[in-house]
C-alpha cells in the first residue's frame, strides 16, 4: 500500500470515532455512540487493512483509556477470558500433530478417495475441508489442505497455479469448505467461540456444545449439499487430473504405519472433543470443567509426555512460535468491542431502533439479520460479525420480547459463511495462486444462494421445530 494512502486510511479510523459522535450522540447517547464510532473505526481498519489486522484487535484497549465508556477491567478481561483458554488449549493440543505428521495423515487418508475427475475432486476437496473444520479452527484446516492441493498439482505437471485452470474449483472447494464447516461445531473457529461468549454473558449459563450440534448440523448437511451442487455446475476447462490418487496413494504410504507419538495425539484430541461435547454427563461432578479448560489440561500434558524421540512431545518453544497469538488478540478485540458496545447501552438502542422499524412477520426479522451479518462477514470475517451481531441480537429480543435463542443460532448459521472477497481465511488460497476475481465471481451466487437458504431453513426451524428455540443451559 503506497505511504499516502495507508496515512489516509489511518487517519480515517479516530475520524469515524468523532463524526459518529457529533452525528449520533443524541440517538445513541455520548458513550453509546462512542462505542458504535470505535465498532466503526475498527470494521474499517479490518476492511482496508493499513495496519497488520492483530493491531485493530487493540483498539478498544486505547480508545476507552481515553473515553472511559466502561471500567476497563470490563474491557482488558476479553483478552485474558475463558475464551481465549479454549484457543490457547486447543493450539496446544493440536501443535504436536506437524511434528508427528498426524495433520498429514489425516487429511493424505481422506484425499486418497479422489479420483482422476474433476468431480470427484472437487468433491472430496470440498467435504475434506468441511469435515476437518468441524474438529479443528478453519484457519488451521484451510492452511493445511492448500498446500497439499498446490503439492498434488505441481505433482499432475502444473507449475504456475495462477494459470492452472483445476487449481480454481479445487481451492475455492477448500476456501468455501471451511468458511461453511465452522457451522457444525463450536470448534470451527472463533467466531463461534465469540458468539458462544456473548450467549453465556446473556443467560448467565453454561452453554452445551451438543446443543450447537444437534441443531446446527441438519442445516449443515442441506447446506453442503447445496453447495455442493453449486461447484460442480461451475465451468470446467478440463475433466480430469491424471495421477492425482496415485499422488495421494504414494504420499500416504510413504508415512507408513501410524506411529506412537501420532497415536498419542489422536487419543489426546479425541478424550478433549468427547468430553467437550459430553459436558452434560458431568456437569454436576465438575462444574468447572468446562471445555476451554479440558483443551487447556490435555494440552498442558502435552508438556509432560516423552515422545519417541526422547524428548517432550511439545517444547514451550514449539508452543511460542505455532501460537496464534495474533488471531487471539484480534478475537479478544472483538469481544472487547462487544463489551463497548453493550456496557455503554449501544445495543439496547440500536435494537430499540430495529424494533421501530415494524416488523410485521418473523421472516422479516430473520432475513434483516442474516444478510446484516453476512455482509459483515464477506468484507470482513466472521468473528467480527459474531462480535458486532450477538448484542444487537439480544438487544433486539429484549426490547421486542422475542426469543433470543432461535435468532442467535441463524445469526451464527449466517456468518459461518464467506465466499466472496479475499479477506480472513479466504487469503490463504489467494496466496497461493487463485485468482481473487475468480473467486469474487463466483462466489457472489454461491453468497446469495446461502443467504437465501440461511433465511428459509432458519425461518422454519424457527416456526415448526421446538428444539431450535431451546437450550439445556448448564
Amino acid at each position: 500500500m503506497e505511504t499516502k494512502k495507508r496515512f489516509i486510511y489511518i487517519a480515517m479510523g479516530p475520524i469515524i470515532l468523532l463524526m459518529t459522535i457529533l452525528l449520533f450522540s443524541d440517538a445513541l447517547t455520548v458513550p453509546g455512540a462512542q462505542a458504535v464510532g470505535i465498532s466503526l473505526w475498527m470494521i474499517f481498519w479490518w476492511s482496508t487493512r493499513p495496519v497488520e489486522i492483530t493491531v485493530t484487535g487493540l483498539v478498544p484497549v486505547v480508545a476507552n483509556a481515553f473515553l472511559s465508556i466502561v471500567p476497563m477491567a470490563n474491557v482488558i478481561s476479553q483478552y485474558a477470558c475463558e475464551s481465549i483458554i479454549l484457543i490457547f488449549g486447543s493450539g496446544l493440543l493440536t501443535l504436536p500433530w506437524v511434528s508427528t505428521g498426524l495433520d498429514r495423515r489425516i487429511s493424505l487418508k481422506a484425499l486418497s478417495l479422489i479420483g482422476p475427475s474433476m468431480k470427484s475432486q472437487i468433491t472430496v476437496w470440498l467435504l475434506a475441508s468441511i469435515v476437518l473444520s468441524n474438529l479443528m479452527p478453519n484457519v488451521a484446516v484451510c492452511a493445511m489442505l492448500t498446500p497439499i492441493a498446490v503439492s498434488m498439482l505441481h505433482v499432475a505437471g502444473y507449475e504456475d497455479i495462477k494459470k492452472c485452470a483445476p487449481a480454481v474449483p479445487i481451492l475455492l472447494a477448500i476456501g468455501w469448505g471451511v468458511t461453511l464447516g465452522g457451522a457444525g461445531s463450536p470448534l470451527g473457529g472463533a467466531m463461534n467461540i465469540t458468539a458462544i461468549a456473548f450467549l453465556e454473558e446473556y443467560t448467565g449459563q453454561e452453554f452445551m456444545y451438543i446443543d450447537w450440534v444437534m441443531r446446527l448440523l441438519p442445516y449443515l448437511v442441506l447446506a453442503t449439499a447445496v453447495l455442493l451442487i453449486g461447484m460442480l455446475m461451475i465451468p470446467l476447462e478440463e475433466k480430469e487430473i491424471d495421477g492425482t490418487k496415485e499422488f495421494f496413494d504414494e504420499t500416504y504410504k510413504e508415512l507408513g504405519p501410524m506411529k506412537r507419538d501420532e497415536k498419542i495425539c489422536l487419543t489426546m484430541f479425541i478424550l478433549a472433543m468427547l468430553g467437550a461435547f459430553a459436558r452434560p454427563l458431568f456437569v454436576n461432578l465438575l462444574p468447572g470443567f468446562t471445555p476451554a479448560y479440558i483443551f487447556l489440561t490435555l494440552g498442558f500434558l502435552t508438556f509432560f509426555i516423552t515422545s519417541s524421540k526422547k524428548n517432550y512431545l511439545l517444547s514451550w518453544e514449539t508452543a511460542q512460535e505455532g501460537t496464534l497469538w495474533g488471531m487471539m488478540i484480534l478475537f479478544a478485540g472483538g469481544l472487547a468491542m462487544g463489551q463497548l458496545i453493550n456496557g455503554s447501552g449501544a445495543s439496547t438502542q440500536i435494537a430499540g431502533m430495529i424494533s421501530k422499524l415494524s416488523f410485521h412477520h418473523d421472516l422479516a426479522v430473520v432475513a434483516l439479520f442474516v444478510i446484516f451479518a453476512r455482509i459483515i462477514a464477506e468484507v470482513t470475517n466472521g468473528t467480527t460479525s459474531a462480535a458486532v451481531c450477538c448484542p444487537i441480537v439480544f438487544g433486539f429480543a429484549a426490547e421486542t420480547g422475542m426469543n433470543p435463542i432461535p435468532l442467535w443460532f441463524i445469526t451464527t448459521m449466517a456468518f459461518n459463511g464467506e465466499y466472496m472477497l479475499p479477506l480472513s481465511v479466504r487469503a490463504i488460497p489467494i496466496s497461493y495462486g487463485l485468482d481473487a476475481d475468480k473467486m469474487m465471481k463466483y462466489g457472489t451466487p454461491m453468497t446469495i444462494i446461502n443467504i437465501i437458504l440461511v433465511i428459509i431453513f432458519g425461518y422454519l426451524a424457527m416456526e415448526f421445530w421446538p428444539m431450535f428455540s431451546t437450550l439445556s443451559l448448564g
